[in-house]
């Protein structure tokens, strides 16, 4: 855990120069969906695949999504799919890749299952000949550096921490003091909360407060007892969280209305990523969330399996980043928010489609 930081010797000047630039990020990503920008040709549909999708945690409103369009997606272009759910656990996720090498499938996805820590299954099922495509797989897009993983399908997870940092240096008139929660298992977890702390030093009025690992596998016990403990070691400095994912606040909620906390804080919760279904919730009713950095986990469990029609074809990766969209109070009725998702209506079904030729 990081101690607090500051910056000193803030000027209007700065604060103001501060405040611009978030705004500027804040309107880019909230701004209504632009139309498809993804790949238009490909591939045509590979014949009677079999795809085993192993979620990291079906709890997890992220991996569940994506699993979904996975789901339906594979229906579309005629392949099995089936879902393994990794119950949250190093040993769960391992019994889940073993069970899923097990049944020789033509591919595997990683459903939000971090690779440095399934390196050894990894490889065995590569080595085994099935492909293998990561949605949250490591913390950066497309194919990893050194293991065989065709790529990985995710917003830019840069993007998605800026946004929701931005957002809170906005509300906050610049003065934000937040708290960060990881979860340090995940690789892609740590990049976001690194960068989200990187953006609120780099606000002249603002604090981190601290930085705080806790495993999302424990949310349930962990979290009411930490909300607790942060309430009687900040008080009122704490008036921004600044959380991975929406699960955090999920069991973060609450605490903070045992504590008699208002649902519009302060402490502002803000998630940078994923977008669930009770976050959507939560915001819609001003009650213990502000934002959320939302992905379209149906457009990515569609482009997932595109990705795998490609690596069986001999083809490249698609290079396709699918942008993530800030949703808070003002934009909510908008994307997909009134159906507690964010699925951009830019056609993407028909366009896959058609490039699978299984209109």
């Amino acid at each position: 855990m990081a101690g607090v930081a500051t910056c000193a010797m803030l000027t209007p000047a700065m604060a103001q120069d501060d405040l611009t630039r978030a705004q500027e990020l804040v309107d880019t990503y909230s701004k209504p969906n632009p139309p498809w920008d993804g790949p238009t040709t490909g591939p045509a549909a590979q014949p009677d695949k079999v795809v085993v999708y192993v979620s990291t945690d079906q709890r997890n409103g992220g991996a569940r999504g994506a699993g979904e369009g996975v789901i339906e997606a594979g229906e579309k272009i005629g392949w099995d799919v089936r879902t393994i759910d990794g119950q949250g656990t190093v040993s769960g996720r391992s019994s889940g890749l073993t069970q899923a090498i097990a049944l020789q499938p033509d591919a595997i996805v990683l459903g939000g299952i971090d690779v440095n820590e399934q390196a050894t299954l990894i490889q065995q099922a590569a080595d085994a000949g099935i492909k293998l495509v990561g949605w949250h797989a490591y913390s950066t897009v497309g194919p990893h550096p050194t293991l065989p993983v065709f790529t990985n399908v995710s917003t830019d997870p840069m993007v998605v921490a800026e946004a929701a940092a931005s957002y809170a240096i906005t509300q906050s008139d610049g003065k934000a003091g937040a708290v960060v929660f990881t979860d340090s298992v995940y690789e892609l977890a740590v990049a976001k909360a690194r960068k989200m702390e990187e953006v609120i030093k780099a606000c002249s009025g603002c604090t981190v407060l601290e930085f705080v690992d806790t495993p999302l596998s424990d949310t349930s016990t962990r979290m009411p007892p930490l909300t607790t403990s942060l309430l009687q070691r900040y008080g009122a400095d704490w008036t921004y969280s600044l959380s991975i994912n929406d699960l955090t606040f999920d069991f973060m909620a609450p605490s903070l209305a045992s504590a008699g906390i208002d649902g519009e804080g302060p402490p502002v919760n803000i998630s940078a990523g994923d977008g669930s279904e009770a976050a959507f919730q939560r915001i819609r009713d001003k009650q213990y969330q502000a934002a959320t950095v939302a992905e379209p986990l149906r457009l990515q469990g569609w482009q997932v399996i595109d990705e795998i029609n490609r690596a069986l074809a001999g083809e490249k990766d698609s290079g396709y980043v699918a942008p993530p969209h800030l949703f808070t109070p003002d934009n909510i009725a908008f994307d997909g928010g009134p159906n507690n998702i964010y699925d951009p209506n830019n056609d993407y079904p028909a366009i896959y489609a058609k490039i699978w030729g299984v209109n």
